[in-house]
């Protein structure tokens, strides 16, 4: 049997997109005024790992052109929220680090999404959730590694 004749893949495929368009709109409304979920993403990786990263590997990290990186750091370097330097060892490269603003920012992004996800645990529930997430998973892990294995194609 093809995959195609199978529509099992394409049917939880369609739900994951519906989910994240819904998620994502969701999310935005809540977010403190001024702060893009893609820029709330940064802040919380920064929060969780520290350190500092170049534009290039942040774009890897969260699977965006640089271009639409570089866009996401300049609103936060404007807003105070994170610092962009220049690497010693490379002029050329800079790095990004996360500031106090920003963490506080990312603390008060948390406490305005709380509610979102209290209610969407209510709605579904906290069982039901946690037997989904094997499965999700178990998908982005191999979408994940599928990516990285394939080679690009040139355009």
């Amino acid at each position: 049997m093809r995959a195609i004749d199978d529509p099992i893949t394409f049917t939880v495929l369609t739900e994951i997109r519906a989910i994240e368009q819904l998620v994502e709109l969701r999310l935005q409304r809540a977010l403190p005024d001024g702060l893009e979920l893609s820029q709330f993403a940064v802040l919380n990786h920064f929060s969780h790992l520290g350190g500092e990263k170049s534009p290039a590997q942040l774009a890897k990290v969260f699977q965006l052109t640089k271009g639409a990186m570089t866009n996401t750091i300049q609103r936060l370097e404007a807003a105070g929220h994170v610092r962009v330097r220049p690497d010693e060892k490379d002029r050329r490269r800079k790095l990004v680090s996360l500031t106090e603003s920003g963490l506080e920012m990312r603390n008060r992004a948390i406490n305005a999404l709380a509610p979102v996800f209290a209610e969407i645990t209510a709605g579904v529930g906290r069982d039901r959730l946690r037997s989904a997430l094997p499965a999700l998973r178990e998908l982005r892990l191999f979408l994940s590694a599928a990516e990285h294995t394939k080679p690009r194609k040139s355009g």
